[in-house]
Protein backbone atom coordinates (compact mmCIF):
# COMPACT_ATOMS: atom_id res chain seq x y z
CA UNK A 1 0.00 0.00 0.00
CA UNK A 2 1.16 3.71 -0.69
CA UNK A 3 1.97 5.27 2.31
CA UNK A 4 -0.12 8.19 1.15
CA UNK A 5 -3.11 6.06 0.77
CA UNK A 6 -2.44 4.62 4.29
CA UNK A 7 -2.41 7.98 5.67
CA UNK A 8 -5.28 9.04 3.76
CA UNK A 9 -7.46 5.95 5.61
CA UNK A 10 -5.25 7.12 8.89
CA UNK A 11 -7.04 10.46 8.95
CA UNK A 12 -9.91 9.54 7.46
CA UNK A 13 -11.19 8.19 10.32
CA UNK A 14 -9.20 10.20 12.93
CA UNK A 15 -11.12 13.14 11.56
CA UNK A 16 -14.76 11.31 12.03
CA UNK A 17 -13.99 10.12 15.44
CA UNK A 18 -13.16 13.46 16.38
CA UNK A 19 -15.93 15.15 14.71
CA UNK A 20 -18.49 12.35 16.97
CA UNK A 21 -16.50 13.02 20.05
CA UNK A 22 -16.89 16.80 19.68
CA UNK A 23 -20.96 16.07 18.91
CA UNK A 24 -21.09 13.97 21.51
CA UNK A 25 -19.79 16.22 24.43
CA UNK A 26 -21.68 19.15 23.04
CA UNK A 27 -24.32 17.44 23.16
CA UNK A 28 -24.18 16.44 26.88
CA UNK A 29 -23.84 19.60 27.88
CA UNK A 30 -26.66 21.02 25.66
CA UNK A 31 -28.75 18.85 27.32
CA UNK A 32 -27.27 19.59 31.06
CA UNK A 33 -27.99 23.35 30.15
CA UNK A 34 -31.37 22.35 29.94
CA UNK A 35 -32.23 20.05 32.57
CA UNK A 36 -29.97 20.96 35.38
CA UNK A 37 -30.79 23.39 37.88
CA UNK A 38 -27.90 23.95 40.06
CA UNK A 39 -27.22 26.92 39.26
CA UNK A 40 -23.85 26.90 37.18
CA UNK A 41 -22.68 30.60 35.59
CA UNK A 42 -22.84 30.09 31.56
CA UNK A 43 -19.29 30.34 31.81
CA UNK A 44 -18.19 27.43 34.00
CA UNK A 45 -20.40 24.98 32.09
CA UNK A 46 -19.06 25.88 28.53
CA UNK A 47 -15.52 26.39 29.01
CA UNK A 48 -14.48 23.29 30.24
CA UNK A 49 -15.40 22.22 26.58
CA UNK A 50 -13.07 24.59 25.34
CA UNK A 51 -10.13 23.41 27.50
CA UNK A 52 -10.77 19.48 26.26
CA UNK A 53 -10.62 20.19 22.50
CA UNK A 54 -7.57 22.50 23.25
CA UNK A 55 -9.00 25.43 22.01
CA UNK A 56 -9.30 27.91 24.45
CA UNK A 57 -6.07 29.93 22.73
CA UNK A 58 -8.31 29.91 19.94
CA UNK A 59 -11.46 30.89 21.45
CA UNK A 60 -9.75 34.06 23.20
CA UNK A 61 -8.25 35.35 19.79
CA UNK A 62 -11.60 35.02 17.92
CA UNK A 63 -13.40 36.90 20.82
CA UNK A 64 -11.19 39.05 22.91
CA UNK A 65 -13.75 39.77 25.78
CA UNK A 66 -12.87 35.63 26.76
CA UNK A 67 -16.66 35.50 27.85
CA UNK A 68 -18.00 31.70 26.73
CA UNK A 69 -21.57 31.96 25.98
CA UNK A 70 -23.63 29.04 24.95
CA UNK A 71 -24.02 30.46 21.79
CA UNK A 72 -20.39 31.46 21.05
CA UNK A 73 -18.49 27.48 22.31
CA UNK A 74 -21.13 25.63 20.19
CA UNK A 75 -20.74 28.01 17.27
CA UNK A 76 -16.65 27.73 17.67
CA UNK A 77 -16.67 24.00 18.05
CA UNK A 78 -19.36 23.06 15.50
CA UNK A 79 -19.07 25.28 12.40
CA UNK A 80 -16.68 28.42 13.17
CA UNK A 81 -13.76 28.38 10.08
CA UNK A 82 -11.40 29.95 12.72
CA UNK A 83 -11.43 26.49 14.24
CA UNK A 84 -9.82 23.37 12.25
CA UNK A 85 -10.80 21.41 14.52
CA UNK A 86 -14.54 22.12 14.77
CA UNK A 87 -16.92 19.25 13.25
CA UNK A 88 -17.26 21.26 9.87
CA UNK A 89 -14.12 21.43 9.39
CA UNK A 90 -13.28 17.77 10.85
CA UNK A 91 -16.40 16.38 8.86
CA UNK A 92 -14.72 17.91 5.45
CA UNK A 93 -11.23 16.51 6.08
CA UNK A 94 -12.56 12.98 6.54
CA UNK A 95 -14.45 13.20 3.38
CA UNK A 96 -11.48 14.70 1.59
CA UNK A 97 -9.28 11.54 2.71
CA UNK A 98 -12.18 8.86 2.13
CA UNK A 99 -12.03 10.48 -1.10
CA UNK A 100 -7.91 10.22 -1.53
CA UNK A 101 -8.44 6.62 -0.50
CA UNK A 102 -11.40 5.78 -2.58
CA UNK A 103 -10.42 2.48 -3.84
CA UNK A 104 -9.44 1.40 -0.82
CA UNK A 105 -13.03 1.47 1.05
CA UNK A 106 -16.16 0.30 0.14
CA UNK A 107 -18.82 1.85 -2.16
CA UNK A 108 -21.47 1.74 0.40
CA UNK A 109 -19.06 3.59 3.11
CA UNK A 110 -17.76 6.00 0.33
CA UNK A 111 -21.79 6.58 -0.23
CA UNK A 112 -22.66 6.99 3.19
CA UNK A 113 -20.06 9.67 4.20
CA UNK A 114 -20.13 11.32 1.22
CA UNK A 115 -23.91 12.16 1.29
CA UNK A 116 -23.17 12.53 5.03
CA UNK A 117 -20.83 15.18 4.50
CA UNK A 118 -23.49 16.72 1.99
CA UNK A 119 -25.71 16.71 4.14
CA UNK A 120 -23.94 18.20 7.60
CA UNK A 121 -22.56 20.80 5.09
CA UNK A 122 -26.14 21.96 4.35
CA UNK A 123 -27.14 22.11 7.65
CA UNK A 124 -24.00 24.28 9.24
CA UNK A 125 -24.58 26.82 7.30
CA UNK A 126 -27.07 28.36 8.98
CA UNK A 127 -26.52 29.50 12.95
CA UNK A 128 -26.72 27.00 14.88
CA UNK A 129 -28.91 27.64 18.52
CA UNK A 130 -28.79 24.75 21.25
CA UNK A 131 -32.24 23.63 20.60
CA UNK A 132 -31.25 23.08 17.13
CA UNK A 133 -27.57 21.85 17.82
CA UNK A 134 -29.00 18.71 19.86
CA UNK A 135 -31.19 17.59 16.82
CA UNK A 136 -27.65 18.08 14.83
CA UNK A 137 -25.25 16.39 17.25
CA UNK A 138 -28.06 13.48 16.90
CA UNK A 139 -27.30 13.20 13.22
CA UNK A 140 -23.73 12.80 13.52
CA UNK A 141 -24.28 10.29 15.54
CA UNK A 142 -26.19 8.39 13.60
CA UNK A 143 -24.27 8.59 10.38
CA UNK A 144 -20.68 8.21 11.99
CA UNK A 145 -22.42 4.70 13.92
CA UNK A 146 -23.82 3.70 10.63
CA UNK A 147 -20.23 3.98 8.50
CA UNK A 148 -18.50 2.46 11.38
CA UNK A 149 -21.25 -0.36 10.96
CA UNK A 150 -20.61 -0.24 7.21
CA UNK A 151 -16.51 -0.65 7.92
CA UNK A 152 -17.07 -3.36 10.14
CA UNK A 153 -19.39 -5.26 7.89
CA UNK A 154 -17.92 -4.08 4.06
CA UNK A 155 -14.22 -3.64 4.51
CA UNK A 156 -11.45 -6.08 4.04
CA UNK A 157 -9.55 -7.12 7.29
CA UNK A 158 -6.02 -5.84 5.82
CA UNK A 159 -3.82 -3.31 5.82
CA UNK A 160 -6.11 -0.48 4.89
CA UNK A 161 -8.98 -1.80 7.57
CA UNK A 162 -5.86 -1.72 10.62
CA UNK A 163 -5.01 2.12 9.47
CA UNK A 164 -8.20 3.04 9.81
CA UNK A 165 -8.54 1.61 13.44
CA UNK A 166 -5.33 2.67 14.25
CA UNK A 167 -6.91 6.44 13.49
CA UNK A 168 -9.91 5.97 14.96
CA UNK A 169 -8.54 4.30 18.19
CA UNK A 170 -5.87 6.78 18.64
CA UNK A 171 -8.62 9.88 18.84
CA UNK A 172 -10.61 7.88 21.01
CA UNK A 173 -8.21 7.26 23.47
CA UNK A 174 -6.70 10.86 23.15
CA UNK A 175 -10.04 12.18 23.71
CA UNK A 176 -11.28 10.19 26.72
CA UNK A 177 -7.63 11.06 28.30
CA UNK A 178 -8.65 14.77 27.79
CA UNK A 179 -12.28 14.55 29.05
CA UNK A 180 -11.68 12.74 31.89
CA UNK A 181 -8.56 15.18 32.92
CA UNK A 182 -10.49 18.32 32.55
CA UNK A 183 -13.89 16.69 34.25
CA UNK A 184 -12.16 15.44 36.94
CA UNK A 185 -9.99 18.74 38.12
CA UNK A 186 -13.26 20.54 37.84
CA UNK A 187 -14.76 17.70 40.05
CA UNK A 188 -12.86 16.83 42.54
CA UNK A 189 -11.47 19.49 44.65
CA UNK A 190 -14.71 20.91 45.91
CA UNK A 191 -15.33 18.39 48.72
CA UNK A 192 -18.41 19.54 49.57
CA UNK A 193 -20.04 18.65 46.35
CA UNK A 194 -19.29 15.25 46.87
CA UNK A 195 -22.36 13.48 47.56
CA UNK A 196 -24.51 15.98 46.16
CA UNK A 197 -26.79 15.97 43.33
CA UNK A 198 -24.44 17.96 41.19
CA UNK A 199 -21.72 15.61 41.85
CA UNK A 200 -23.95 12.88 40.34
CA UNK A 201 -24.94 14.76 37.88
CA UNK A 202 -21.85 15.87 36.82
CA UNK A 203 -19.57 12.17 36.92
CA UNK A 204 -22.74 11.10 35.09
CA UNK A 205 -22.21 13.94 32.54
CA UNK A 206 -18.63 12.70 32.07
CA UNK A 207 -19.68 8.84 31.60
CA UNK A 208 -22.61 10.22 29.25
CA UNK A 209 -20.35 12.28 27.27
CA UNK A 210 -17.98 8.51 26.29
CA UNK A 211 -21.39 6.77 25.72
CA UNK A 212 -20.53 4.74 28.93
CA UNK A 213 -23.16 5.33 31.61
CA UNK A 214 -25.53 2.46 31.00
CA UNK A 215 -22.32 -0.14 31.15
CA UNK A 216 -21.04 1.50 33.99
CA UNK A 217 -23.92 1.46 36.11
CA UNK A 218 -24.05 -2.25 34.93
CA UNK A 219 -20.39 -2.73 36.18
CA UNK A 220 -20.70 -0.78 39.52
CA UNK A 221 -23.93 -0.84 41.27
CA UNK A 222 -23.00 1.02 44.43
CA UNK A 223 -23.64 4.44 42.69
CA UNK A 224 -20.95 7.29 40.95
CA UNK A 225 -17.60 6.79 42.80
CA UNK A 226 -14.60 9.32 40.75
CA UNK A 227 -12.06 5.92 41.86
CA UNK A 228 -14.97 3.35 39.90
CA UNK A 229 -15.39 6.04 37.46
CA UNK A 230 -11.48 6.47 36.94
CA UNK A 231 -10.72 2.33 36.97
CA UNK A 232 -13.65 2.20 34.11
CA UNK A 233 -12.20 4.73 32.07
CA UNK A 234 -8.95 3.86 32.02
CA UNK A 235 -8.48 0.58 33.08
CA UNK A 236 -11.80 -1.60 32.01
CA UNK A 237 -10.58 -3.72 28.95
CA UNK A 238 -14.04 -4.85 27.84
CA UNK A 239 -15.33 -0.79 27.77
CA UNK A 240 -14.77 -0.26 23.88
CA UNK A 241 -13.59 3.83 24.93
CA UNK A 242 -11.40 2.79 27.58
CA UNK A 243 -7.41 3.77 27.29
CA UNK A 244 -6.79 -0.02 27.95
CA UNK A 245 -9.15 -1.24 25.46
CA UNK A 246 -8.07 1.24 22.86
CA UNK A 247 -4.74 0.05 23.53
CA UNK A 248 -5.12 -3.46 22.97
CA UNK A 249 -6.85 -2.76 19.97
CA UNK A 250 -4.12 -0.09 18.37
CA UNK A 251 -1.50 -3.58 19.28
CA UNK A 252 -3.49 -5.55 17.54
CA UNK A 253 -4.01 -3.62 14.57
CA UNK A 254 -0.24 -3.17 14.56
CA UNK A 255 0.15 -6.43 14.46
CA UNK A 256 -2.15 -6.91 11.76
CA UNK A 257 -0.25 -4.25 9.90
CA UNK A 258 3.35 -6.31 10.68
CA UNK A 259 4.81 -3.93 12.62
CA UNK A 260 8.74 -4.48 12.60
CA UNK A 261 9.79 -4.77 16.82
CA UNK A 262 13.24 -2.60 15.94
CA UNK A 263 10.76 0.14 14.40
CA UNK A 264 9.57 3.16 16.64
CA UNK A 265 5.94 2.27 16.43
CA UNK A 266 6.90 -0.74 18.65
CA UNK A 267 8.78 1.50 21.05
CA UNK A 268 5.96 4.07 21.11
CA UNK A 269 2.81 0.88 21.54
CA UNK A 270 5.52 -0.29 24.26
CA UNK A 271 5.42 2.92 25.81
CA UNK A 272 1.51 3.24 26.02
CA UNK A 273 1.28 -0.87 27.65
CA UNK A 274 3.89 0.10 30.16
CA UNK A 275 1.28 3.20 31.49
CA UNK A 276 -1.23 0.54 31.65
CA UNK A 277 0.27 -2.57 32.37
CA UNK A 278 -0.47 -3.92 36.27
CA UNK A 279 -1.71 0.13 37.21
CA UNK A 280 -4.21 -0.01 40.00
CA UNK A 281 -7.35 3.36 40.12
CA UNK A 282 -6.12 4.11 43.62
CA UNK A 283 -2.31 4.00 43.03
CA UNK A 284 -3.19 6.61 39.76
CA UNK A 285 -5.13 8.89 41.82
CA UNK A 286 -2.61 8.93 45.05
CA UNK A 287 0.18 9.81 42.39
CA UNK A 288 -1.85 12.36 40.62
CA UNK A 289 -4.49 11.76 37.92
CA UNK A 290 -3.49 14.68 36.14
CA UNK A 291 0.01 14.34 35.52
CA UNK A 292 -0.47 10.30 34.86
CA UNK A 293 -2.99 11.18 32.31
CA UNK A 294 -0.28 13.77 30.69
CA UNK A 295 1.94 11.05 30.27
CA UNK A 296 -0.82 8.81 28.78
CA UNK A 297 -1.59 11.80 26.14
CA UNK A 298 2.35 12.28 25.35
CA UNK A 299 2.69 8.52 24.96
CA UNK A 300 -0.38 8.67 22.79
CA UNK A 301 1.11 11.68 20.78
CA UNK A 302 4.18 9.72 20.14
CA UNK A 303 2.79 7.16 19.19
CA UNK A 304 1.17 9.33 16.25
CA UNK A 305 4.77 10.37 15.12
CA UNK A 306 5.96 6.90 14.92
CA UNK A 307 3.25 5.79 12.89
CA UNK A 308 4.33 9.27 10.76
CA UNK A 309 7.98 8.07 10.96
CA UNK A 310 7.51 4.42 10.07
CA UNK A 311 4.40 4.47 7.33
CA UNK A 312 3.75 7.49 6.51
CA UNK A 313 6.95 9.07 5.60
CA UNK A 314 8.80 5.96 5.04
CA UNK A 315 8.86 6.33 1.12
CA UNK A 316 8.97 10.42 0.32
CA UNK A 317 8.11 9.34 -3.25
CA UNK A 318 4.50 8.71 -2.44
CA UNK A 319 4.03 11.11 0.78
CA UNK A 320 0.87 13.22 0.27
Amino acid sequence: MLSRIAESLYWMARHLERADNTARALDINVVHMLESDEGLTEDAQWRPLLTIFGADAGFEARYPDRRATVQRVIHFLTQDPANPGCIHNSLRLARENARAARDRISTAMWESLNGFWLAADDHLQAKLPPWRAAELYSFIHREVATFLGLTQTTMMRGEAHSFVRLGSLQERADMTARILDVRYHLLLPDLSLVGSPLDYYQWGALLKSLSGFESYRRCHQNGIRPIDVVEFVILNPDFPRSITYCVNALEHALTRIGYSPDGVAAAAIAALRDQILEMEPGRIIESGLHQYLEGLLMCLAGLGDALSTDYFEAYPGDAS
